[in-house]
């Protein structure tokens, strides 16, 4: 009798391990609707042969990263409303949001991932739907907040694959260089033309693609990691700023808070900077009126000629960018949209021979023209 109970018992487990790898092998995809509008905010200057830095404030949803399909959909119909107007050449650098690369670790999960409203949840979906790459990757996690570097790490080798894959497909599809807002990934290096991922600590990082979508040089990772992400995120100061040649000029690229510090602007100048993108994201809705938040796990920061809500978050970034750029034209780009619970803030602004410029403020996505 025991035997007899231990088989079924056996046989019960069996089955339930099957059917749950079986399940966890089911990617339905549910229905999609999508707005592709997008509103010019700024156009700063006449056209002329430097070419122009224009700016993509992408209005964008977790469904929005369920297949590449739907993503390139989007981020396509934004370009090709600007080439209507007369945006976009040859000579044209195009500027997209901090981590719009990141939120690819959602891509190709179950509907339920893009329903929940919480991001907990959405985690839990990750990882019940995913248990042994999960599994592997806590393993190799470091840093303070191990499960989200887990969650970024268990997908890397794919998020590398669909970034360079969509964003260097853009940068040929228009004929631009195009600025990929920015990507975490462990230890990221571009060999043989192709981005790859190491096994060591996450960065935030940004690939520039040329216009016959070949990434430019190798990525640049952030400098000064901000207090929200620097449990899972390494500063990336043991690999120098790069200055990269582009159609429109020598390109620099400072990723989110790091265009606030002047040693930054000051090593883009040393290698003869023309122009500088500056992809962000700011969480939270309604961030943006809010007291600037400071960073004070960076030493550097005690720097700044400001003091943690001393200010607004706009004024802010208003002030510390204008403060240490030394008159490069610059573009400053925010992302938009919202990620389960967590929303997104700023409006994108442009710096040009000293001077200022703001987009008018809008609601939707958004498209920043400075014409160099």
């Amino acid at each position: 009798m025991r035997k007899l109970l231990a088989s079924a018992l056996a046989l019960v487990m069996i089955a339930a391990l099957c059917g749950y790898a079986f399940w966890t092998q089911q990617r339905p995809e549910g229905h999609y609707l999508s707005d592709l509008r997008i509103e010019r905010v700024l156009d700063q200057g006449v056209p002329g042969d430097r070419g122009n830095l224009l700016g993509i404030e992408p209005l964008l949803y977790p469904s929005d990263y369920q297949n590449l399909e739907r993503l390139h959909r989007k981020l396509s119909a934004y370009l090709s409303q600007a080439r209507d107007q007369g945006l976009v050449s040859s000579r044209t650098v195009v500027v997209l949001p901090e981590h719009i690369g990141t939120w690819l670790w959602a891509r190709g999960e179950k509907n339920e991932l893009y329903q929940v409203t919480r991001l907990r949840d959405a985690w839990q979906w990750l990882e019940l739907s995913n248990p042994l790459h999960y599994g592997l990757a806590m393993l190799a996690a470091t840093g303070d907040d191990r499960r989200s570097d887990a969650h970024l790490r268990m997908k890397a080798r794919q998020m590398a694959t669909d970034y360079q894959q969509l964003f260097g497909g853009l940068a040929r599809e228009f004929g631009v260089t195009l600025v990929a807002g920015s990507i975490v990934l462990p230890a990221p290096y571009v060999e043989e033309g192709r981005l790859k991922v190491g096994s060591g600590p996450l960065y935030n990082s940004s690939l520039v693609f040329a216009s016959d979508g070949s990434p430019l040089g190798q990525p640049q990772l952030q400098q000064y990691v901000d207090s929200e992400a620097r449990r899972y995120i390494d500063d990336g100061q043991s690999r120098p700023l790069q200055v990269l040649q582009t159609a429109a000029g020598r390109l620099g690229v400072l990723v989110g808070s790091d265009s606030w510090y002047p040693r930054n602007h000051e090593q883009l100048v040393r290698q003869s900077a023309q122009l500088i993108a500056n992809p962000v994201f700011l969480s939270g809705k309604g961030s943006w009126q809010q007291p600037w938040r400071g960073n004070r796990h960076q030493a550097a920061a005690a720097e700044l000629p400001l003091a943690k809500g001393q200010t607004s978050e706009e004024m802010a970034w208003h002030q510390l960018t204008r403060a240490a750029n030394p008159g490069l034209p610059s573009l400053s780009v925010f992302m938009r949209g919202q990620f389960w619970e967590l929303g997104s803030d700023g409006q994108g602004f442009a710096n040009q021979a000293g001077e200022q410029l703001m987009g008018r403020p809008s609601p939707g996505a958004r498209l920043l023209n400075l014409w160099l």
